[in-house]
């Protein structure tokens, strides 16, 4: 019998980091599966192993007619394709610096087994530091930084990420997959930090002219905020340009949208009630330059007193 995790290549590289992401509840903004297979696009990332769905899925759930059932694909009478959960682990780096993606299902099923797999995986591919990715969907400015929420499994973690603009997590109530790893992790003294961004949403129910709500689907703003604390905390060196415009046009998106409405019903105050979203919001930008500005300030008035 094969084993549930299999691995076709152990990567050698000095520092090893995982991400992980699924598709999940926690998944506003398609934060934590649009996210990875993004990064596992933009690097040309390659498969190095498999985790078996077997124990982890229903196949139906009664009185329901196909919420949890794979999705099957006739031609002409003959199954052309099915669609079953995948979890799978990509790899892509350098001699020096290696990111293990993963991406996968959340199961339905035999939680901790599943969680036990991805720790085991983690340990066997020498991962220094794991980053959990999630979305939570809330009332907020689309055109200011996102917030991101943190939580992590070593207190020793935290003077790094103090640096990050974070805001940590007091929640309390049903837990994400990424929080009961946060908890395994935290057991067996292993880094995990779970990074979840807000990502705008907008409840316009009680407006008939409008509809029922606006909604980021793929949040690349957040995607954006997300991964330069990833590239800063890992010192990875993901080439974020794309979403840096992927961000801008999102917004410019959002902008001729929030137009529109205002002008087809502008007794709503439509843009009265986005001017004041934003006036209630405490924006934290995360601004990794500006630690390198203040050392080289610094620099120069070390070096000013050293030619005196």
């Amino acid at each position: 019998m094969p084993d549930a995790v299999e691995f076709t290549e152990i990567p050698k590289a000095k520092h090893i980091y995982m991400i992980v992401g699924w598709r999940q509840w926690a998944d506003g903004g398609s934060m934590s599966s649009g996210l990875p297979q993004y990064l596992i696009q933009q690097t040309d990332a390659r498969q190095i192993g498999t985790m078996s769905p077997d124990g982890f899925y229903l196949f139906q759930i009664p009185g329901t007619h196909d919420l949890v059932r794979p999705v099957i694909n006739h031609e002409e009478g003959i199954p052309v394709s099915l669609q079953t959960p995948t979890n799978t682990f990509h790899y892509t780096g350098n001699d020096d610096i290696g990111v293990v993606i993963f991406l996968g299902d959340e199961p339905h099923l035999d939680i901790e087994r599943y969680i036990k797999l991805i720790l085991d995986a983690a340990a066997t591919l020498n991962v220094k530091r794991i980053i959990g990715l999630g979305g939570v969907y809330g009332e907020l400015p689309y055109n200011k930084e996102r917030m991101v929420s943190c939580s992590y499994s070593l207190r020793t973690l935290k003077p790094e990420l103090d640096q990050l603009a974070l805001n940590y997590s007091d929640y309390h109530g049903g837990a994400s997959i990424g929080s009961y790893l946060c908890q395994r992790a935290k057991e067996r003294e292993m880094a995990y930090i779970g990074m979840y961004a807000m990502v705008p949403t907008y409840d316009f129910s009680q407006f008939a002219q409008i509809g029922n709500s606006i909604r980021i689907e793929n949040d690349f703003t957040a995607w954006l905020g997300v991964m330069r604390r990833v590239n800063y905390l890992l010192k990875t060196s993901f080439d974020l340009t794309e979403l840096e415009q992927k961000s801008a046009q999102l917004t410019r998106i959002l902008d001729d949208k929030v137009e529109e409405l205002d002008g087809l019903s502008p007794q709503l105050n439509i843009r009265e009630y986005f001017n004041q979203i934003a006036e209630e919001f405490t924006e934290m930008p995360f601004d990794p330059l500006a630690d390198v500005w203040a050392e080289e300030i610094n620099r120069l008035f070390d070096d000013s007193e050293d030619t005196e």
